[in-house]
Order: C-alpha cells, then structure tokens, then sequence
C-alpha cells in the first residue's frame, strides 16, 4: 500500500494547535524522513480522489539549485494530511500541545511536492542533511483535501513577476534600473509605471515591462558590461529623448501606440542597435547629437492607435516595428 511504513517514524518537539476548529500539528524533521513520509495522490488515481500533478523536474531541479545557495535559500513548510494515522504524545501535562507525533502511517502530501523533489535531488548530491518543515493536519477526509488543494493552487494568488522584481531590486541590476524608471521624476515612466503589476488608465507599464525594455535595451551588447547607474542614464537619456521628440503620444495613450508595450519593446531593439552604434567608448557616453538626429526620424511613423500599428501583436509585432523604424533611419 501506498501509505505503508515499514516502522514508525517518531518526530519530537512537536506543537500541536488548532486551526479553525481542527487538530493540526508543527514541526521540523530530517530531510532523509521528509522523502519518505508521505505520498501523492495523482489526478488519475483509480480511486478518483486524486489531485496531484505530475512532477515537473524543471521545478525540481530550480529548487534544488536554490537550496544550493546556502542559508539565503529560506522555503516554507510541506502541507499533510495524516489522516488520522499519526498520534501526538504531550511530554507533560504541564504543557499539554508540546510533545511526540508517532507516524503509524504515510501522510498524504497536499502541498511541496516539487520542493521534496528539489530536495530530494539536492541531499543526493550533496550528501547533506536538511531541517525540513512541515504543517500536518491530524484528520481530513479526502473531499475536504481536494479542497484545501484547490484553494491553495487557484485562490491563493502569487505576487506576481513585478512586485518579485521590486523585492530584488537590490540583488539585481536590471530589477534597480527598472524600478528607477519608475520611481525618479526625471523618468518619463514616472507618470505612467506601476511597481505591482497591476495596469490602470494613466499607469499602463509594469515593472515587468520595463525590465523586459531595459534587457532588449542592452541585450547582447558592450552596454551590458556597464555599471546599472550607466545603464540608468543611458536609458533615461534615450527614452526621454522619444518623449520630447513626440510629447503629445507619448502622454496621449488612448490615441497613440508609442507608450503601448509592443511600440516600447520595438523602441528598445531600436535603442539596442543605435545606441551600440555610437557610443564613445573613451567617455563611456552615448554620441547624443547623432543619436537625436536618428531619432527624428520616428516623426515618419504613424503612432495612430487607429493606423497600422493596430495589426500588430506580441514579440514579432516588435520586431517587425522595430526593422522598420531602421528602415526609417537608414
């Protein structure tokens, strides 16, 4: 059977606590323990109780590789469902919810099973031994944990890519050089950035946005080898110089394509190619003058959002925008 233990597995220093009316237990086990007390239920288990997905080994093998980062790679418990098959021993009467949890059986997994994989993967190649922790219900009955795992992997919204990119703005360049875009007055993304990812009338770029316009902006180039506060001026100087070239599309969004994202992207390919092109590498500046007089050129492109720009989408919507802007300045 799937929830056999050849032995009881004995887990000390267990709390055991209440959550809206159910028994639940706290704690932290060996990660040799962790890969083997408990099993999942898949989606086309027989008994068509299951819910679990299978393992994607990209996942897994992302986790692992975070693990190996040291004391930063922090992870939060593993979810279980002991069934009923696991029985809590308090040390003293004195204090009652602290003691020994006795795993008669395998608990099922309701949430980590890519982490236990990670894990998995990365005690084997280490030979290391990890503090795992987990949160255990005493009983759920099968209904109530197909349940519990929807709400957990549908209701449950992640942060979402621009608020991560926000968090680690301090340990990556490109995350600071986008937020700064939004952030400082003298950005022209400053009216029109949100640092959530959430999209309003007036702020209709994402920090993701911008962070993808920043790595198509130095993608491939000598300007990925300069400082991030380089890189801001740099980006600064050639987008602000697109505003002022263009200011009524660029704050009229409604009527004009040039602040949409697929017009931005193309602008950033654009800026990748003629920024690369005249930069002075003694002065480790752009040629401004040069650059100013190619970029009059975008006054040739109907920004319309009613013209041709309309057929175009996604990232081959870009490229095409992006040849033919060149095609302009040529």
């Amino acid at each position: 059977m799937r929830d056999y233990l050849s032995s009881n597995i004995i887990i000390e220093n267990v709390i055991q606590f209440k959550m809206r009316g159910r028994v639940a237990y706290q704690g932290i086990i060996s990660s040799h323990v962790a890969i083997t007390f408990s099993f999942s239920k898949p989606y086309n288990d027989p008994s068509g109780k299951g819910y679990q997905r299978p393992i994607n080994k990209k996942r897994s093998n992302d986790f692992a590789t975070y693990l190996s980062q040291g004391e930063d790679s922090l992870y939060t418990p593993i979810l279980l469902n002991a069934a009923g098959n696991w029985e809590f021993h308090a040390y003293s009467k004195e204090r009652p919810s602290y003691g020994r949890l006795v795993a008669k059986k395998k608990a099922s997994l309701m949430d980590g099973q890519h982490r236990l994989a990670g894990i998995e993967e990365y005690v084997k190649k280490t030979d290391t031994t990890l503090n795992i922790p987990f949160l255990a219900f005493h009983y759920l009955d099968e209904d109530e944990e197909i349940k519990l795992f929807d709400i957990i992997n549908t209701k449950a919204k992640g942060i979402g890519t621009s608020l991560s990119r926000y968090l680690n703005r301090n340990n990556d360049d490109i995350s600071w050089i986008a937020t700064s875009l939004i952030l400082r007055p003298e950005s022209p993304f400053y009216n029109k950035g949100t640092l959530i990812g959430k999209r309003t009338k007036d702020k209709n770029i994402t920090l993701q946005n911008l962070y993808n316009i920043v790595s198509l902006l130095i993608k491939k180039s000598d300007l990925e080898d300069l400082s991030k506060e380089k890189i801001l001026s740099i980006a600064l100087f050639y987008f602000n110089t697109i505003k002022n070239l263009l200011p009524d599309k660029w704050d009229d969004t409604k009527s004009y394509r040039l602040t949409h994202i697929i017009s931005l992207n193309a602008l950033a390919i654009v800026g990748n190619e003629v920024i690369n092109e005249n930069f002075l590498h003694k002065s480790q500046q752009p040629n401004s003058s040069k650059i100013l007089s190619m970029l009059e050129n975008l006054k040739q492109i109907d920004w319309a959002t009613s013209g041709d720009l309309k057929y175009l989408k996604g990232v081959s919507g870009s490229k095409i925008l992006a040849q033919d802007i060149l095609n302009c300045m040529k």
